[in-house]
């Protein structure tokens, strides 16, 4: 996985735990922008603010994303699945403990609805076509699932799961899956807010700024410049 190279910032015995990734990936392994289709099934979520859970690889870009978006309260990175004894950056980085690196988004849905949030995680932050693996990251808490919090984010993700397959937008299947929810667990305070706390690591300017801009250009009007910080 990425490698926290910023002097001091984890613990010896985090850093010396994460492993150093691989910067010579070919080009075709980047993970460039798709617009993804405009969902033909919209949420009807009603007025109060709603939760949503997303995996997609490295959970700094997933937070990243969207807390760019307008709309979203609060993004915050853990582990989902597993069970709590295990759920800590050393044991999930095994990629045996059943944990995915996940984002915890609290939404207004009258500002943005899960379908919308939906298309853009898609389009810039995760390649649904990937399986156990993201950008540089491999192994199966790298995996890009879905994690519905009630039974209609279930009927518009798996709609829309549908709808991207249909839709010829990637060459390749799509074998993103919806993954029922058991338990969230928070990750360690250095995770938190990793980019804008970190702008200038490595990892975040290859692989995260990219989703950023993508985000600005491709939906201006979900685009917040501010982060919103948890």
């Amino acid at each position: 996985m990425r490698r926290l190279l910023l002097a001091g910032l984890v613990p010896l015995a985090v850093a010396s735990a994460i492993a150093i990734p691989s910067y010579s990936q070919p080009a075709a392994a980047l993970e460039r922008p798709v617009a993804a289709p405009t969902p033909n099934r919209f949420a009807n979520e009603g007025s109060g603010l709603q939760t949503a859970v997303f995996a997609g690889g490295c959970f700094w870009g997933v937070e990243a994303v969207f807390s760019h978006v307008n709309g979203v309260k609060s993004a915050v990175s853990g582990y989902h699945g597993g069970n709590a004894a295990t759920a800590t950056y050393e044991r999930t980085n095994t990629g045996v403990t059943g944990h995915a690196e996940a984002v915890r988004v609290v939404y207004d849905p009258k500002i943005v609805r899960y379908d919308q949030l939906l298309q853009i995680f898609f389009s810039v932050t995760a390649d649904p076509t990937l399986r156990n693996r993201q950008g540089p990251d491999r192994g199966s808490q790298y995996r890009a699932a879905l994690v519905p919090m009630n039974a209609e984010q279930r009927r518009v993700a798996a709609a829309y799961l549908k709808q991207m397959q249909a839709s010829g937008k990637w060459s390749s299947p799509i074998v993103t899956e919806i993954e029922s929810y058991r338990k969230f667990y928070d990750a360690e305070d250095y995770h938190q807010d990793f980019m804008v706390k970190n702008p200038r690591h490595r990892y975040i300017l290859r692989w995260d700024k990219p989703k950023i801009a993508a985000l600005k250009q491709m939906y201006p009007s979900h685009y917040r410049s501010t982060f919103v910080r948890n």
